[in-house]
């Protein structure tokens, strides 16, 4: 099994976390979508994701957007998607949902904001929230996107090349 807790750089604490999916996308459902209707470009769940530092994952969308482009990578929650899931009575949307392109679980997000992190080698900077948007309620559920609202998952910048695998269950 390979290691995915965060190591903080600055620190010496490890944030236990466990990366239970990996997605990438072609391109943009909701970004860029704002008074028009949603893109249909799925996510796909891969095993695997090629990190470059200062350009994203190959093969994402967002690869080489624009340059020291603050959400080269997302993170989000498993707990917080089982949450939505029971708060809502959801069970028929995955994690893909939301289009983050790892799921943690076992980590705060919020706590690695403005914070230099590591997993499985590859470092990361974490630049902000993924603030949600009306888009989640059509996508997941109504009321997901107020639920989500400080847990909506992180952006980070790549800071060294690197691969990122699922962990084994």
């Amino acid at each position: 099994m390979i290691s995915a807790r965060p190591t903080l750089v600055s620190g010496s604490a490890n944030l236990p976390a466990v990366i239970r999916h990996l997605y990438i996308s072609a391109g943009h459902n909701f970004f860029g979508h704002y008074g028009r209707a949603p893109g249909s470009h799925p996510m796909s769940e891969v095993r695997r994701v090629e990190c470059v530092r200062g350009r994203g994952i190959r093969g994402d969308r967002f690869f080489d957007f624009r340059s020291s482009y603050h959400g080269q990578i997302t993170f989000f929650s498993l707990n917080v998607f089982c949450s939505l899931q029971e708060t809502l009575t959801v069970y028929n949307r995955g994690p893909e949902t939301f289009r983050r392109n790892a799921i943690l679980d076992g980590v705060d997000l919020n706590a690695l904001i403005g914070a230099t992190f590591r997993i499985q080698g590859v470092i990361f900077r974490g630049t902000e929230e993924c603030r949600p948007c009306s888009w989640m309620n059509q996508a997941f559920a109504p009321g997901a996107e107020e639920l989500l609202r400080g847990r909506g998952g992180l952006r980070a910048e790549i800071l060294t090349d690197g691969t990122l695998r699922v962990d084994d269950p």
